[in-house]
């Protein structure tokens, strides 16, 4: 067996896996890795398009979604590689792309996730939003990224082109040591979409193992294909799971600090939604809130003994008030 799974979770994606697994196909090192289309129960033709199209594709199908998190996780446990890259099925790969990832992590055995420099699919010259070169975590627990903050996306210059530690890695191109991902849980599958990687990682780096990023590997990435930014089913979710995820790996007092200081911060984003009479959004971070008091007890006892500080990550700066007071919108900047 390779040593390398690149794994595709697919539902309802037959023209997604028309468009970009070519590129996978084309661009995969047969002796390295296998190329393996995840299949989630799929009511359209995306099984006849994998098994007729590209015979060279391994494909594991399950009899029902179990949705993106849940999916994953079943398909790792199964498919028992070495290493899994979790890469979703609209992100198109360049040439070479998985050997200086694989070389990085033959050669550090301290890290047990990082991802490739992630560009936009629909501009090349930008970085793309979900995850760019990398994300990290403000004081409050924002994520923001090296390439991109809030809704500024950069162009990419060459400016982040060096290996570093980050707090967390993508989801939409996540390579990854399957036997820790496994001990670590896997992905949570109640936080549904948004952020789950975020989690993951963090339950990565609370076992005393790191994340970075690799950027002599680039990806190309479409995006927001199932929700849109304003969509206010993705502001429930970013807002609840961004309350989830600080509950759930914050040591309980400083816990009680971050969370009070988040909630006013979503007051403030909700009165903006209400300003703008967009009562949708507005409601969405009210169900947030309310859900995430009613749900929350399921982590209870999930909670450390102590915060990872760490210099290169989280809890350091207040991402609101340099992006929005002090102007700092790009990375290097901060």
């Amino acid at each position: 067996m390779n040593p390398i799974g690149v794994i595709i979770l697919n539902w309802n994606g037959a023209e997604l896996l028309r468009r970009y697994l070519p590129s996978v196909v084309a661009n995969n090192d047969d002796a390295l890795a296998d190329v393996v289309v995840v299949d989630n129960g799929s009511t359209d033709a995306s099984v006849e398009i994998v098994r007729n199209e590209f015979p060279s594709v391994k494909l594991l199908q399950f009899s029902e979604n179990y949705g993106f998190a849940e999916g994953y996780n079943r398909a790792l446990a199964q498919l028992d590689y070495r290493y899994s890259v979790l890469l979703n099925s609209d992100v198109a790969v360049s040439e070479g792309w998985l050997k200086p990832l694989y070389d990085y992590m033959e050669a550090n055995s301290e890290v047990a996730a990082c991802q490739p420099k992630i560009l936009s699919d629909a501009d090349r010259s930008k970085f793309e939003y979900a995850g760019a070169c990398g994300g990290f975590l403000d004081k409050h627990g924002y994520p923001y990224c090296r390439g991109r903050i809030f809704d500024s996306v950069e162009t990419d210059n060459g400016q982040y082109d060096d290996p570093i530690e980050v707090f967390w890695a993508t989801g939409a191109a996540l390579f990854v040591r399957t036997d820790i991902f496994l001990k670590v849980g896997g992905l949570d599958k109640d936080f549904f979409a948004h952020m789950e990687e975020i989690d993951l990682c963090w339950r990565i780096h609370r076992k005393g193992y790191s994340i970075r990023v690799v950027p002599q590997s680039s990806v190309y990435h479409l995006g927001g294909g199932s929700l849109p930014a304003s969509n206010p089913r993705k502001t429930y979710l970013n807002f609840r799971n961004n309350l989830f995820l600080l509950y759930k790996n914050l040591p309980v007092r400083r816990g009680r600090w971050v969370l009070f200081t988040r909630r006013l911060y979503d007051t403030l984003a909700w009165a903006m939604f209400i300003a703008k009479m967009d009562f949708a959004n507005a409601k969405a971070v009210w169900q947030a809130h309310r859900d995430f008091s009613r749900q929350r007890h399921r982590y209870d006892g999930t909670q450390p003994f102590r915060s990872i500080e760490c210099d290169f990550a989280c809890f350091r700066k207040n991402i609101i008030t340099a992006y929005y007071l002090r102007r700092k919108k790009t990375y290097d900047k901060l």
